[in-house]
């Protein structure tokens, strides 16, 4: 976990998570650069609400996270919590309940999402910013963005899924050199290590995240979300349980009109008109 360093007023919390779909991509983005975007607990329901919304939207065919001003989020609300109204405040601990119902919170959700997910990262992303940057699928990182594993510098542990995601990413003993120090990597340095796939200069950032969401938009959406799904089915399962699940989602997909116009298109060698069914 991270925290912002000042602690200006806060804005009408009703636009501290923008949304906006253009060409069948749903654009997320965190609006607080006053606290470096780092999360409130209304920030926390909204982000949830819209994630649940675009991947139920059939419109909507790619999900972009990403931040405004410089940095992509810097953790979860510190200063907030200090004054006694944040996550993690004396009052909120005095009402905290020991059953924990995660179905409704942004790692999970942003897990379960069949749409391809990507992070846009216009910034530094720390603690809880980290472990959202790694639940999606992609992450693009402008250069001056930087990844902190601040958790254990702060008394706590990667709260959001980034143990879980870390070490299945980097192998155990980089995953844990990095959760065990806390240590700050450049975007140079998550590229080496494979946490991002792509580094481009901070002003190409948008269009670089643009251009790899419309190409994804382009396919197939019913066979880009089965494809996703059977990647997270693959995590847990044995090789024969996972090819035989496979099995069923080919089935359903050759039977799409979508099948039938990738087949087309190709024949007639032009580009494919996917329409979702």
């Amino acid at each position: 976990m991270s925290a912002a360093v000042d602690s200006m007023p806060a804005k009408d919390r009703s636009d501290e998570v923008l949304y906006e779909v253009s060409d069948a991509i749903a654009t997320l983005t965190l609006n607080r650069p006053e606290r470096l975007n780092t999360i409130s607990g209304p920030m926390l329901a909204r982000l949830t609400q819209l994630l649940i919304k675009a991947n139920e939207d059939p419109e909507v065919r790619v999900i972009v996270l990403t931040g405004t001003g410089r940095a992509f989020c810097a953790g979860l609300d510190l200063v907030d919590a200090t004054q006694g109204s944040g996550i993690g405040s004396d009052k909120q601990v005095s009402t905290v309940s020991v059953n924990l119902d995660l179905r409704n919170t942004p790692p999970t959700v942003l897990f379960a999402c069949d749409k391809p997910t990507i992070c846009s990262l216009n910034g530094s992303a720390a603690g809880y910013g980290l472990d959202t940057a790694m639940g999606c699928d992609i992450r693009i990182a402008g250069e001056s963005a930087k990844m902190a594993a601040a958790f254990v510098k702060r008394g706590v542990v990667p709260e959001s899924g980034g143990t879980w995601i870390l070490p299945r990413l980097l192998g155990w003993s980089k995953a844990a050199e990095l959760i065990f120090t806390g240590r700050t990597l450049s975007a140079r340095e998550s590229l080496e290590l494979g946490l991002v796939s792509h580094v481009v200069p901070d002003a190409e950032l948008a269009a670089k995240t643009r251009e790899i969401a419309l190409e994804m938009a382009a396919n197939a959406p019913l066979a880009v979300q089965s494809a996703k799904r059977l990647m997270r089915m693959g995590l847990t399962e044995t090789f024969n349980d996972h090819v035989h699940h496979v099995y069923l989602q080919f089935l359903q997909l050759i039977r799409t009109s979508d099948f039938k116009e990738g087949m087309t298109s190709f024949l007639e060698k032009r580009p494919a008109d996917f329409q979702g069914r």
